[in-house]
């Protein structure tokens, strides 16, 4: 059961490790979002980026936000799993 556990959130980090890359990549494709899938993408990684766009300071334009996301989410996935071994 534990080796389930352990997979499923490996696979949970890295599922929103790739949505938060796709969210990237749409804006610049597809920048006023238009699309069903950058709709969907937005929904998914929103909850996840907003509040690090709250506490980041405006940087002329560039939002570093998901940056830091994949980052923490590196972190907090390796802290988690660790845990669980």
């Amino acid at each position: 059961m534990q080796g389930f556990l352990v997979q499923f959130i490996q696979l949970l980090f890295q599922a929103l490790s790739f949505a938060l890359l796709a969210r990237v990549l749409l804006s610049w494709i597809d920048p006023m979002g238009n699309w069903r899938v950058t709709e969907i993408v937005r929904e998914t990684t929103e909850p996840i980026l907003a509040p690090i766009r709250s506490v980041l300071p405006s940087l002329g334009g560039f939002d570093f936000s998901p940056m830091i996301a994949l980052l923490l989410l590196q972190f907090v996935g390796n802290l988690v799993i660790g845990a669980l071994r």
